[in-house]
């Protein structure tokens, strides 16, 4: 009896002061976060949605923002009263990808050994269902964050693609796989190796997405969805949602294999994420001929400034393990590495 006293005090503080719980806080106002808004919506107020608010940054998925989102999907998550949830961005764009600021002065092999998208899986562990309702831009990170939701609404404007070729790498957080399973092989493939976007009605055809509304209706249809759902059994809802995600292929915490081995296995492509006119590598010393292939010569750091007409897409290894660099217009133009 007496140890079932001593516990009292314990039991009884407040669950956001428990550890690992610091995440659970209400949602006081829309001051509380800096790259999201959040609140309740519906009658019953039991749908949770989250506007991404970026919108000078076509909301890119920065590091602030993807540990709001995850931080909102939890306080969500462990609310009783939220029994489905609503994800949207704005007008212009759902999400334009990852922010590229955030990875330009990175190696391809930095972001992904160092877990640069280690937390990006949050979403696809959450057991309500999550809506994704997209306007405007959902690229590369967009796209894929769309694509780890339930179902998605899209704007009549919206546009999705997976454009990371383009810039001399793949998609990383499960859109190449995400997306095959969404469109088939065929369409798939094509997106991801053009880099090609392609439109609300072309989504919906192909099986990316639920429903078309217009921009201006479309996040309220999204959440009368929600609560459409929300009046069924959280338990059965929950077990249906389960069922379905079981039929999809192996794969580890939403990050696949697949292209986690592509990306830590193959240390001999790194990449420059972004057009820059600056060009650090620890690899060595760089040797920049006129719109000419760079080579690395010697031990030690260098920098060099490109002309500003000319964009850093990539940085490769041939094949004896010789380091080559190029300044083209476009990656793959190089005969020497691509």
């Amino acid at each position: 009896m007496a140890a079932l006293r001593a516990l009292l005090p314990v039991v009884r503080r407040p669950l956001r002061s428990w550890p690992g719980c610091a995440a659970l806080r209400p949602f006081a106002s829309e001051a509380d976060f800096k790259y999201i808004l959040t609140e309740k919506k519906g009658k019953g107020r039991n749908v949770g949605l989250i506007r991404l608010n970026r919108p000078k940054a076509l909301n890119a998925l920065c590091e602030g923002l993807m540990a709001e989102l995850n931080q909102a999907l939890a306080a969500f998550e462990a609310d009783p009263a939220v029994r489905a949830i609503v994800v949207t961005g704005g007008e212009k764009a759902f999400a334009a990808g990852a922010d590229i600021k955030e990875m330009q002065n990175q190696t391809f092999q930095d972001c992904y050994s160092g877990g640069f998208l280690s937390h990006w899986d949050q979403l696809t562990r959450v057991k309500k269902p999550v809506i994704a309702a997209v306007n405007g831009y959902a690229l590369g990170g967009g796209c894929e964050l769309a694509m780890m939701c339930d179902i998605i609404y899209a704007g009549e404007k919206a546009q999705f693609a997976q454009p990371e070729i383009l810039l001399g790498t793949i998609p990383g957080a499960g859109g190449t796989q995400r997306l095959t399973r969404a469109v088939g092989k065929s369409l798939a493939m094509e997106m991801v190796l053009t880099g090609d976007r392609i439109s609300a009605q072309d989504a919906k055809q192909a099986g990316l997405v639920s429903k078309i509304f217009p921009v201006d209706t479309l996040v309220e249809e999204a959440i009368q969805c929600a609560e459409k759902i929300a009046s069924n059994s959280k338990l059965v809802t929950a077990m249906a949602k389960e069922s379905v995600n079981a039929g999809r292929p192996e794969r580890r915490h939403g990050r696949f294999c697949g292209e986690e081995k592509g990306q830590l296995q193959r240390p001999v492509r790194a990449v420059a994420f972004a057009p820059s006119r600056y060009l650090k590598e620890k690899c060595g010393h760089l040797v920049l001929g006129a719109n000419k292939a760079l080579s690395f010569k010697g031990p030690g750091r260098a920098e060099v400034s490109m002309p500003s007409c000319h964009s850093v897409q990539h940085i490769g290894l041939r094949r004896k393990r010789t380091p080559v660099a190029c300044c083209v217009a476009r990656a793959g133009d190089c005969q020497l590495c691509c």
